[in-house]
């Protein structure tokens, strides 16, 4: 049998590029309705993905008209309104280890780990911008190794808090005057440099176990937090060159804290499918020509932390710095050289590449030649599956579903249908 790929999707706006809301056929106009996301994540599962994914920011910084609020949902309220209308797929929400609360980010967690039947799972991050900060009583963002320090001892303290108790300790013997098993419920007394919790956690632990941890930093901090305490890892990767060296930087992050259990890798992946190239092509160009110049640049500004108000469009892109001299955001910095090493781009191409999804993995063809290089990934072992970041919602997503999907499933890399139930039944650990 043929190695199984995974297939999630990061579910954003109307799609991620940053011109999808423009389209005569975007829905727009439903980004606060909790069923626009529902027939998303329905078609999801017609394709039989893994996961659903939502990001999370903890500021909408509005500094011209085009900010989309992409987070109008809080994540784990919309998934769990998801996880009622659909039955197999995946529920990853953001949680924040630099803002949220350990308790109540566990009780929430676990109680949508109950509610979806074992589907839960949660990612790691440690949040990137002063305004978020500003809306969690901080004048700005800790610096990034203190912010670290703080996310692993809110994951170590997520893990104590999922299994403080067991739902096996909730007896219900009515005949015996017994609801629970008191003597198995103990606090679980954590005093630690960040947080002090008595517990335990109102919500037991299920017979599902726990929700799946997941994680999404690139920096070395980041990776030796994967290490110690993911299942899985999202990450940006332009091209093969850029996912081995990630894969070998995590297996080097892996063996400094003698883990023996494998963690899976899923690149981002946007896909510009067509019948012909020529169909696949001007589906990006038909996005490529409705985008905004400013906004894009905005972008730019943030993953390469300069100014470029003086750049000329259509010169090629300025020598930037190497990518160890760069302090800010590492992963999506070493990206953009990437993107600029292989193609030389002028600044406006370079925008465009990075119009969807800001660098990652893009594959414009047929169903055939989009799967041959996901097949390769696969089969490198550089990438375990993929994190679909759709370039329109739900074009995009019903174009991979209906052209991609099969593809995968006559080459056998991909499940015909669900043979298990729970998440980490899905991802095999």
């Amino acid at each position: 049998m043929k190695k199984q790929m995974h297939v999630g999707i990061l579910i954003y706006g109307v799609g991620h590029h940053l011109a999808a809301w423009k389209m005569p056929d975007s829905q727009i106009e439903r980004l606060g309705d909790i069923s626009y996301y529902q027939h998303l994540a329905k078609t999801c599962e017609r394709g039989k993905f893994d996961t659903i994914f939502f990001a999370d920011n903890q500021a909408l910084n509005a500094t011209h008209d085009q900010v989309m609020p992409a987070m109008w949902l809080d994540p784990i309220v919309n998934l769990s309104a998801i996880s009622q209308v659909t039955e197999h797929i995946g529920l990853v929400s953001t949680i924040s280890g630099t803002f949220m609360n350990p308790y109540l980010s566990a009780r929430q967690m676990l109680s949508l780990q109950h509610i979806s039947k074992g589907r839960a799972g949660w990612n790691l991050v440690t949040s990137m911008t002063d305004e978020e900060a500003m809306n969690h009583s901080m004048n700005n963002l800790p610096n990034h190794a203190d912010r670290y320090k703080k996310a692993r001892e809110f994951g170590q303290l997520m893990n104590q808090l999922f299994t403080s108790w067991s739902e096996d300790d909730f007896i219900c013997d009515k005949q015996n005057e017994q609801i629970i098993d008191h003597k198995n419920i103990r606090p679980i007394k954590h005093e630690g440099e960040h947080f002090n919790v008595r517990g335990p956690l109102s919500t037991p632990n299920s017979k599902y176990g726990k929700p799946v941890a997941m994680q999404a930093g690139a920096s070395d901090q980041g990776l030796k937090l994967a290490a110690e305490q993911a299942d899985a890892v999202y990450s940006v990767s332009w091209n093969k060159k850029q996912a081995k060296r990630y894969r070998d930087r995590l297996d080097d992050a892996i063996t400094s804290v003698n883990r023996t259990r494998p963690i899976k890798v899923f690149p981002g992946l946007v896909t510009y499918v067509g019948h012909t190239i020529e169909e696949a092509y001007d589906k990006k160009q038909q996005l490529d020509d409705l985008l905004d110049i400013e906004s894009s640049l905005k972008m730019l500004e943030f993953f390469i932390q300069q100014d470029t108000s003086q750049w000329n469009l259509d010169d090629k892109v300025p020598e930037l710095p190497p990518v160890e001299e760069f302090t800010g955001p590492k992963g999506r910095y070493e990206t953009v050289l990437e993107i600029i090493k292989d193609k030389d781009p002028t600044v406006k191409e370079l925008l465009g590449y990075l119009a969807a999804g800001g660098g990652h993995l893009t594959l414009i063809g047929t169903p055939k030649t989009i799967v041959d290089e996901m097949e390769q990934w696969l089969n490198e072992g550089i990438a375990d599956g993929f994190n679909l970041m759709p370039p329109t919602l739900p074009n995009s997503l019903d174009d991979f579903v209906e052209m991609i999907i099969p593809e995968l499933q006559s080459r056998g890399l991909f499940r015909e249908d669900y043979d298990t139930k729970t998440l980490r039944e899905h991802f095999g650990i």
